[in-house]
């Protein structure tokens, strides 16, 4: 095993805590800081851009067509990247995607500095983002089953890779809030552009074995086809990302709205925008650090269920409740729902997932995401102008439980698992 030999002793202690258990592997330990330095400056480049085109046009369906416009190329581009992830070289793959998502962020702050606040050309950088992102995504995430040495640790590489997003959801907006009151939008992109240096750093530093190109006489489509056929014929795999996907298209999409709350319903401004989001990112912080130190044991289908139910109760109250800091209490429940949803549907696709499909059943798991919850947003983002934001979410948490109560035969039904994960665990 790949141990910290020679390093400081504190953290041979921090690698034997069952938390930070993955950590025992030095390649991931790079791999996990330089992610956590790249996910905090995109969460500063999200929150950004949200708040410039709502502040430009004043519309929830101006916000949502925002997110559409990241999200949904990734969707139309994630077959392929799945694909090019299981056959060419994820090294390389992740250092062109971090070069050129630097180039995108830098692109933004000149469009800014230079006056040119136009919507349309903010939502052209975000498109590009969005191809970006698919291939990105699933070169990185294939990599995790590189970078830990033990198998019986990539429940928690996956648990703590999620707590990089969940820490820069809660760091990135609040942080961002005050850059724009103080600095303007401009300084969240450059701060951005210069995060994606993390990823280029620690890859540079891994000690990795050589990856050959795979051979492979089918297309692209041909490929992606037999990842479909092979999630279909694996129901765990395939009833966990359809459920993900309903809940990506009909619950997650309630980040569209939080400008509204944070200028109509309580009152503020662009911090207001980050405290709200920081919240957010308390709960889904919590709960991927709960998801990293579970026992082997537990019964991760019952904890999707749990989390589902607790995400619609978080979502409920958060539109009911109009006093600020009680209706933070609920947002924080609604982001721990929705972080410990997605790291149990994310620990089994890729531990259930044979090494071969690994790339493309994750392609697929991002195609769910990002298809369902870009069309998600414009259908929440059309909604809450004709019904207002508080009722929209409100709808979106009683969705959450009734889905839970929808898949609960499934959800409460115990199957083997894989060898990848705890000899004892239960899906």
């Amino acid at each position: 095993m790949d141990n910290f030999d020679g390093k400081e002793p504190v953290m041979n202690q921090i690698s034997k805590l069952s938390v930070f258990r993955a950590f025992r592997s030095r390649n991931y330990l790079l791999y996990f800081i330089g992610r956590a330095v790249s996910q905090f400056g995109t969460w500063m480049q999200r929150t950004a851009v949200i708040w410039v085109v709502y502040s430009i046009t004043h519309s929830a369906f101006m916000t949502g067509v925002t997110i559409f416009a990241e999200l949904f190329p990734s969707f139309l581009f994630s077959f392929a990247g799945g694909v090019v992830a299981d056959r060419y070289d994820r090294y390389r793959i992740i250092r062109i995607t971090q070069i050129t998502s630097m180039i995108q962020a830098v692109l933004l702050a000149l469009l800014l500095y230079t006056g040119h606040t136009v919507v349309w050309e903010i939502l052209v950088l975000s498109v590009i983002l969005g191809i970006i992102n698919a291939f990105d995504i699933p070169a990185r995430q294939s990599l995790i089953h590189v970078v830990v040495t033990d198998p019986s640790d990539l429940p928690n590489a996956v648990s703590l890779t999620t707590a990089t997003a969940s820490l820069a959801q809660l760091l990135g907006p609040a942080l961002a809030g005050i850059v724009l009151s103080a600095w303007g939008a401009p300084i969240c992109f450059l701060i951005n552009a210069a995060s994606f240096g993390g990823v280029i750093v620690s890859l540079i530093l891994m000690k990795l074995p050589a990856l050959l190109p795979k051979k492979s006489g089918k297309t692209v489509l041909g490929e992606f086809s037999e990842g479909i056929t092979y999630v279909r014929k694996t129901p765990v795999i395939g009833q966990i990302i359809l459920m993900l996907a309903i809940a990506s298209l009909l619950v997650a999409p309630y980040n569209t709205v939080l400008p509204v709350f944070a200028k109509v319903i309580f009152k503020g401004g662009a911090s207001t925008f980050g405290y709200i989001t920081g919240f957010v990112g308390v709960g889904a912080l919590l709960g991927t650090v709960f998801m990293a130190s579970r026992k082997p044991d537990s019964h991760l289908k019952r904890l999707l269920f749990i989390s589902t139910i607790l995400m619609g109760v978080g979502l409920i109250f958060f539109a009911l409740i109009k006093n600020f800091p009680l209706a933070m209490l609920f947002a924080v429940l609604a982001g721990f729902g929705g972080a410990t949803q997605y790291t149990v549907c994310n620990i089994v696709v890729q531990s259930e997932s044979e090494p071969h499909m690994r790339g493309r059943a994750i392609g697929i798991l991002l195609m769910a995401i990002f298809g369902m919850m870009p069309l998600g947003s414009l259908l929440v983002g059309a909604i809450s102008q004709r019904v207002g934001a508080p009722a929209t979410v409100l709808g979106e948490g009683v969705i959450s439980i009734v889905l839970a109560l929808v898949f609960i035969e499934f959800l409460t039904k115990q199957v083997k698992p894989k060898s990848l994960l705890h000899p004892q665990a239960k899906l």
